[in-house]
């Protein structure tokens, strides 16, 4: 991540809510090169492609989402939210973070759409039977506990 933001609140902020590295600016290039370089070393284990969450089994390789053994018909914005919410259970994340990892930068959508999808994904959970798997943490965002 690259900021202007300086505090050291920030940065913990953001290392704490997935960034590999945390890059203040100004910055001088070789540190931003060998940072990036430094990541490049790193080993990535593959995610599994197999997720779940109590009765709740996505499969991210086949993009299907089950609860027991029947398959929930997600659009697949709501099958990208609900993957994107398992893979970060316990984590709380905000509607501004969703709408970032699920539209492109320059799409001209508004973040409230995250609220209409959150709204049908809950209707589909309810009706498989999981109408408390997602939670709202108001003024945070939403979070699989």
């Amino acid at each position: 991540m690259l900021s202007a933001r300086d505090q050291v609140q920030d940065r913990v902020d953001a290392l704490n809510l997935g960034a590999d590295d945390y890059l203040v600016k100004p910055f001088a290039f070789e540190e931003l090169l060998a940072r990036l370089l430094a990541l490049s070393r790193r080993s990535f284990a593959e995610p599994s492609p197999d997720l779940s969450c109590g009765r709740l089994h996505v499969d991210s390789a086949a993009r299907v989402a089950r609860v027991d053994d029947t398959v929930l018909p997600l659009t697949p914005k709501e099958y990208a939210l609900l993957e994107l919410l398992v893979r970060r259970k316990g984590h709380v994340l905000s509607r501004a973070m969703l709408f970032e990892q699920l539209y492109e930068s320059d799409s001209t959508a508004s973040d409230t759409v995250i609220e209409v999808l959150m709204s049908t994904l809950r209707a589909k959970l309810a009706g498989a039977g999981l109408p408390d798997l997602i939670e709202t943490r108001r003024g945070f965002g939403y979070v699989i506990a």
